[in-house]
């Protein structure tokens, strides 16, 4: 498969997941906001600056907008495409991207990234954002899945299948670490977090709807939402499909599917890395992760989830151009002296 191929399916497929994490987080954070009260400035500010911080793009928000309110934040993480994390922009991206590999792609994936494209670009999705948020957060989420199920239905298993998998599996730790990370002021630096206040439960249990947990972290746990059990169930656990272990599980089985090599062994740098995650996921628990502090873990895991994605580009999307060198150059001199000899021989 030509590198630039794998390149488009891969940030196809994260692009795709992005938007969907990203409508799901702002969309939980929106309606946690009525069941708070005295909603003044400060409490605004407290409340959407953690979810421009977890994406990365503080800086560029603060270039942007003179204010942190509802709004502008909002205004920033769905439709601004200056930010290249937007749900506008990463539609846009994937679109792209699918563009440049639409013999590798089914006409109904295609044609469904056009129709969420279109409407993103149309006055009816600006009229539904402002009548019904909700509904158009359901439309961009109901669009990712439908695009994820066309993708599991329609793609040949084949080295694009695995990059699309590669995509898919890394954006998913990366965005569940990050709307993890939302909540961690709320908790001491180190140590085990004191019982959480009935507000600081309700922040919790909107991390765990914002990675569409909070059934599934109820038949385990039950309704009562404790911090240490919310990162132990969104980090640690090897059977929720948003957690991410289980995705860096994925992960490490789909890049060994690319190269062929085994499980236990590396033929790359990405595959070590990959490796060697999963494995302290798998021998961590909770009162490791606290032991260190949720937020300086999860920093640590992010920066794991990046040296990841940097190593794949190296070993399959960055391929170095070789040229022969002066010893490589006097052999092919020497045969084509050799070929043409007898040639000239008979001249």
């Amino acid at each position: 498969m030509l590198s630039r191929v794998a390149n488009s399916l891969y940030w196809m497929s994260r692009y795709i997941e992005r938007a969907e994490s990203i409508a799901r987080l702002v969309d939980v954070n929106l309606q946690m906001l009525l069941d708070f009260r005295n909603l003044d400035d400060a409490t605004l500010n407290a409340h959407w600056m953690p979810i421009v911080q977890s994406s990365g793009d503080e800086e560029l928000f603060r270039k942007l907008y003179p204010k942190t309110t509802g709004q502008t934040v909002t205004d920033f993480m769905v439709f601004n495409p200056a930010n290249p994390n937007s749900i506008y922009s990463s539609i846009g991206q994937a679109r792209e991207n699918a563009r440049m590999v639409r013999d590798q792609i089914a006409v109904e994936l295609w044609e469904e990234i056009n129709r969420i494209y279109l409407f993103l670009n149309s006055p009816r999705a600006k009229k539904e954002w402002r009548e019904s948020p909700s509904d158009f957060f359901h439309t961009i989420r109901n669009a990712s899945l439908l695009l994820q199920g066309l993708t599991d239905a329609t793609i040949v298993r084949n080295e694009g299948w695995f990059f699309i998998q590669v995509g898919r599996y890394l954006e998913r730790a990366d965005k569940t670490s990050r709307i993890l990370d939302v909540r961690h002021a709320s908790l001491p630096p180190r140590g085990a977090p004191d019982a959480p206040s009935q507000t600081d439960a309700l922040g919790w249990s909107a991390v765990l709807r914002s990675c569409s947990a909070w059934d599934a972290y109820k038949a385990l746990y039950g309704a009562e939402v404790q911090p240490a059990l919310v990162a132990e169930f969104l980090l640690l656990t090897d059977d929720f499909p948003r957690s991410v272990r289980f995705s860096v599980r994925h992960l490490n089985t789909v890049l060994r599917r690319i190269s062929g090599v085994h499980e236990g062994r590396f033929s790359n740098e990405a595959e070590k890395l990959a490796g060697r995650l999963l494995a302290e996921l798998q021998f961590s628990t909770a009162d490791d992760i606290f032991e260190v502090g949720l937020h300086n873990y999860i920093d640590i895991l992010q920066g794991k989830l990046n040296a990841i994605g940097e190593a794949l580009f190296q070993a399959y999307i960055f391929q170095p151009f070789q040229t022969p060198d002066e010893n490589e150059l006097r052999q092919q001199e020497e045969q084509q002296q050799q070929q043409t000899g007898p040639a000239a021989d008979l001249s």
